[in-house]
């Protein structure tokens, strides 16, 4: 079955609400663990909107499975990177006025630096992931930079209805496919939940979820665990 990393940004956007204490990112974490995710992953934003270096150096210690720290390209960020040493550095585009990420890195736009960042974060020891859209000279591109795997945008799938969402997602196949030929690893996320998630769960080249904002929805009226084990459990169902 696919992996599932549950991304805990969100829990941080509650507390930072009344920029509080709680609800912990990190507890969530560990819950997220005993339910049965593979991976915690969080984002430290430049402008530190939710998750702060307090999180992630905290759950660099705590996570027992594996740390994906979603990133932009940008010298601070890549320097705590390279002293936190998450398993995984998956390096995003990021703009200030954007509620959430909108889309997928432009690496064939910007291509040599993308490739210094990579080459920056494995010479630390840290496996890079770029988040890019399903087209195929994006992934030409993140092949071409040296990243070991690649995580598809899945919005615009998420996003569609009807026709417009079988069009989105054999877009997506294709772009599984095509990475998987060059030698990628493909794991996909963003806007996926309980419902659309079904179709994609059952490619067996698809070899781990990023799911956040529905889950942590969901367990403000379910709990975090259950939440989290219900979703484990439509992955085990779809088992390839």
């Amino acid at each position: 079955m696919a992996k599932l990393a549950v991304n805990v940004d969100h829990v941080a956007t509650v507390r930072e609400a009344r920029r509080v204490n709680e609800p912990d990112p990190v507890v969530a974490a560990a819950l997220a663990e005993l339910a049965g995710a593979e991976g915690i992953v969080v984002h430290l934003r430049e402008d530190r909107r939710h998750i702060k270096e307090r999180d992630l150096y905290i759950l660099r210690q705590t996570v027992k499975t594996s740390l994906n720290l979603e990133m932009a390209a940008a010298e601070e960020i890549i320097k705590i990177a390279l002293d936190v040493k998450p398993d995984i550095a998956t390096l995003v585009p990021e703009k200030r006025q954007e509620l959430t990420t909108e889309g997928g890195l432009d690496v064939a736009g910007m291509q040599d630096q993308i490739t210094e960042a990579v080459r920056r974060l494995q010479a630390g020891n840290i496996k890079v992931s770029l988040f890019i859209d399903p087209e195929p000279h994006q992934i030409t591109a993140a092949k071409e930079t040296g990243a070991e795997i690649i995580e598809l945008h899945t919005g615009r799938y998420a996003d569609a209805l009807g026709e417009d969402q079988k069009k989105e997602l054999e877009r997506l196949l294709e772009a599984v496919k095509y990475a998987h030929e060059l030698g990628l690893m493909v794991k996909a996320g963003h806007g996926l939940n309980y419902v659309n998630i079904y179709p994609l769960a059952k490619v067996k080249e698809i070899y781990e979820f990023s799911i956040g904002h529905s889950i942590v929805a969901r367990a403000v009226l379910v709990g975090f665990e259950r939440a989290v084990r219900e979703m484990v459990e439509i992955l085990r169902h779809c088992e390839r």
